[in-house]
């Protein structure tokens, strides 16, 4: 038992004398920290970048491992991958975890000596960034540091802070077996519940239809006409006539011209010569999906190009041209070179479940056709995935490839799409045009906190139905169903990937006779913005909560209230009116106690200015906005007031107009679309052109006198 215990303490004396060894060294050595350092950084970078990886490293896929995060925008980065690609749809404190464990981890190869003074300084110069950091981007957009330059651009943390309305998107991470059998799962289910829900939709359709059918039916058994008392019924009836003799004479043309075209090749090949040698003026109007088709029947063509977003998507952007101006580049010199007869460019965005193929169906009545007869350079910009779904690395069925919504295609696509035409025009700014949702994720680009910079290369933003505030539309039956399940609900009934595919493969099958240019692929997330309980459905609006913009107005009817009462002479008893004024914040002021006038004007004036809650600083472009007067999906209306209550005090409406019995859009296929609508989005397009003396008049333009913008001072707060 003694030499146990002589052991023991011996051991305790051996241990004791280790320790105090081991302590000393420590604090001698650095190496044994340094590596410890070092192995620790390596090992969370590595565990960081196989969550946020293309695939995993195991699978051999070393060229797609996830090595940097970066921020074309404060709140929305995109990972660059090893081998240059992006991945899109990480939440920020992901995407700043992986920059920061990679700043440790090159950190680390600094000399030992500095190695703990640099991590004193790391830490302290995190904090200081985590609490002072701005949303303010430098010429390329990225985020600048909150010291003026001082330290590293990828550690520099934006504020956290996004509006309530853009919730974080799921983080799916690299495929795996369990991830592939859950989306093989939400594949399955959704297929059949948004079917369901689809059928459903077209069943009260046609049950409340039942009324209108009897009725038409009933006029007919009368020999009455049931269209006689559509709009424009007489004019509708003068084009189908026209349209009939065009389409004798191209017969005619096309019977004198075969006989040549056999003497010159065999009957195999002579209906496609013919083709090739005849162009589409006059001919039978069939329904195809074909941009080109409709752009030679009235004698101009397209080219296609393709562009790349910052998040690695491929989307499509049509030039629409004139062949006797302008010859089309080959597919592989399409770079930047492009128009040189000086013609503006404008740049048209398409709505919800649209391609822009929507600005080309009406012959010399559309849009598209029609400015670019007028004189003007004509883009045609669609949206991620579209008809054909691409992105650099992800497939179809990778779930992230759907991983979006309305702010990423505000902040990625439609820059991406504007640049790439400024590129190859030349220009250093452009016009755009855009209708119900290419208004809304232009709304959400030029915000403050979103790419503002945007704004400095637009002459002029023309919104055609605005989508800012929500329309009646959305409280029917069906709508409200949708906002009232969980997300998680939402996305066992409609999936993770694309938005009821169904419609696509009815699409395919069917011809573009039953659905021509829409729908197109749109992610289950971007509708679940749209439709689901937590953003628009639910606040209707884009950029501000419902408590927000209620509160607005409510402060708007008192400052009506009080000004009308300056206005009248005399002394004026607010006593007996009730008023309690609610600020932009959401509290309430307290009544006077002797409920004098001048009490309540000093309440106003002591409120936040009208400006405070604006959208957009100084380097929004002008605005116009035609309004449609009987739109049941948004209400313009309220977005007119708050250009007109001074809310948006760095922002100049040039035009602004309220179509009466315009439907939501009626603004780009009306019959009358050209005298109300058209004509003057010409006309402000050009009156707003930065480099006139450059560029062609546009027909119709000559008498427009050069909009000049009013000088403001240089500070972004509102005076």
């Amino acid at each position: 038992m003694s030499p146990s215990r002589s052991d023991s303490s011996a051991g305790s004396s051996t241990s004791t004398s280790t320790s105090t060894s081991t302590t000393t060294t420590t604090t001698t050595t650095p190496d044994f920290d340094a590596a410890s350092s070092f192995g620790k950084s390596a090992v969370e970078f590595a565990q960081q970048a196989e969550k946020l990886s293309y695939r995993h490293p195991e699978d051999g896929e070393t060229d797609s491992i996830a090595v940097e995060a970066r921020f074309p925008a404060p709140c929305d980065p995109v990972i660059v991958t090893s081998d240059g690609n992006r991945l899109p749809a990480v939440s920020l404190e992901e995407a700043h975890k992986l920059n920061i464990l990679k700043n440790e981890l090159e950190a680390s190869h600094e000399p030992l000596a500095d190695i703990r003074q640099t991590s004193r300084d790391d830490a302290a110069t995190e904090k200081a960034q985590g609490l002072a950091a701005e949303n303010e981007q430098n010429e390329n957009g990225t985020q600048k540091d909150s010291k003026g330059g001082g330290g590293s651009l990828r550690s520099s943390i934006p504020s956290s802070h996004t509006n309530p309305l853009f919730p974080p998107l799921p983080l799916y991470g690299p495929p795996s077996v369990f991830r592939d059998i859950q989306c093989r799962l939400f594949r399955f289910t959704s297929f059949f519940l948004s079917m369901a829900f689809l059928g459903v939709i077209v069943l009260g359709s046609l049950f409340t239809s039942i009324p209108t059918f009897f009725q038409y039916l009933w006029q007919t058994i009368q020999l009455k006409n049931p269209d006689a008392d559509r709009p424009f019924y007489e004019e509708e009836m003068r084009r189908r006539q026209l349209r009939k003799e065009q389409e004798q004479k191209w017969r005619r043309r096309r019977q004198q011209r075969r006989p040549l075209v056999r003497e010159r090749v065999d009957d195999k090949d002579a209906e496609a010569s013919d083709d090739n040698l005849e162009d589409c003026a006059g001919e039978p109007d069939p329904i195809v999906c074909d941009v080109g088709y409709y752009a030679r029947r009235v004698g101009l063509d397209v080219e296609t190009y393709e562009v790349q977003t910052e998040d690695g998507f491929i989307i499509d952007l049509w030039h629409v041209y004139d062949p006797e101006e302008y010859t089309p580049l080959p597919e592989e010199e399409r770079t930047h070179q492009g128009d040189q007869k000086h013609k503006f460019p404008v740049l048209l965005i398409h709505g919800l479940l649209q391609s822009s193929g929507a600005y080309c169906v009406n012959d010399d009545a559309s849009l598209a056709f029609y400015l670019c007869k007028s004189g003007y350079d004509v883009w045609l910009g669609n949206n991620r995935c579209g008809f054909q779904p691409r992105h650099v690395l992800l497939p179809y069925a990778d779930p992230r490839m759907w991983a979006w919504n309305i702010r990423q295609m505000g902040v990625f696509d439609l820059p991406a799409l504007a640049s790439r035409v400024l590129r190859q025009t030349g220009f250093a700014k452009l016009g755009l045009i855009a209708h119900s949702q290419g208004t809304t994720q232009t709304f959400v680009a030029l915000a403050k906190e979103q790419r503002p910079e945007l704004g400095e290369r637009l002459t002029v933003f023309c919104a055609l139905a605005p989508a800012a505030y929500a329309g009646p539309l959305i409280g029917k039956m069906y709508f409200k169903f949708m906002r009232v399940i969980t997300p998680a609900m939402f996305r066992l009934l409609f999936g993770i990937h694309a938005f009821i595919p169904l419609m696509m493969t009815m699409h395919r099958v069917l011809g573009a006779g039953m659905f021509q240019f829409a729908p197109v692929y749109v992610s289950a997330e971007s509708m679940r913005w749209w439709l689901g309980r937590e953003c628009f459905a639910k606040h209707k609006c884009i950029l501000a909560t419902k408590e927000e913009w209620r509160a607005e107005e409510r402060e708007d009817e008192e400052r009506s209230v009080v000004e009308a009462a300056r206005r009248r002479d005399g002394e004026v008893d607010f006593g007996g009116l009730g008023l309690v004024g609610v600020g932009v914040d959401g509290e309430s002021d307290e009544e006077d106690e002797g409920g004098e006038g001048e009490g309540e004007r000093e309440k106003v004036h002591k409120r936040k200015s009208k400006g405070s809650s604006a959208w957009y600083n100084h380097q929004a472009p002008p605005f116009a906005l035609w309004v449609c007067g009987n739109d049941a999906l948004v209400d313009g209306d309220k977005l007119l007031r708050r250009f007109e209550r001074g809310r948006e005090p760095h922002v100049d409406v040039v035009h602004s107009k309220v179509i009466e019995g315009y439907e939501h859009l009626d603004v780009i296929w009306a019959m009358d679309a050209v005298d109300q609508v058209f004509k003057e989005v010409r006309e402000v397009l050009w009156k707003t052109c930065d480099v006139r003396d450059m560029c062609r008049v546009p027909v119709g333009c000559e008498d427009v006198e050069k909009w000049e913008r009013p000088q403001r001072g240089g500070s972004d707060e509102p005076e």
